[in-house]
């Protein structure tokens, strides 16, 4: 169903993004860069989190992490992850696949500046195998996320 229901997302919103799939697993940041022929920072990855009663989506660069200080000044709560059974539950959409689209219940979305470095990131698309290749404004815009800076990059 989540595939599905992130393709019929766009068939109503943005008709001229198309869901890719690739044969082989996208279900990390590395295996997704992989997978599509990107740079780990290129892949948008999907954190599902809690903060007090509130689940939300944030949309970030795929190598970066979630800045527990920053996050708590924005959002006025200690954000926790959700787990996997709690994820599926939220959006819709398997563990290595969550996404802000095609969501089973309206989530609050929130996009990272970190990825206003790329012209195109690549997020999944509701299945550990599949993406969409998108502008970070498109993203924010179809999904009516609000812009935030709680995420740092990682170097490796």
């Amino acid at each position: 169903m989540s595939v599905e229901s992130v393709r019929a997302f766009f068939a109503a919103n943005a008709p001229d993004i198309k869901v890719i799939e690739s044969d082989k697993s996208s279900a990390t940041v590395a295996l997704a860069a992989e997978a599509f022929g990107v740079t780990p920072a290129e892949i948008a990855k999907t954190l599902s989190l809690r903060v007090g009663e509130i689940n939300m989506l944030v949309v970030t660069c795929g190598t970066a992490r979630l800045n527990n200080k920053k996050a708590r000044a924005v959002f006025g709560g200690k954000p926790r992850m959700l787990n996997a059974d709690e994820a599926l539950e939220a959006t819709g959409h398997p563990v290595g696949g969550i996404c802000p689209f095609g969501l089973k219940n309206p989530l609050k979305i929130y996009c990272d500046v970190s990825m206003k470095n790329f012209a195109e990131v690549v997020p999944a698309a509701g299945s550990v195998n599949s993406a969409v290749r998108i502008s970070p404004a498109r993203l924010a815009e179809l999904t009516r996320a609000e812009w935030v800076d709680v995420c740092e990059i990682q170097s490796h």
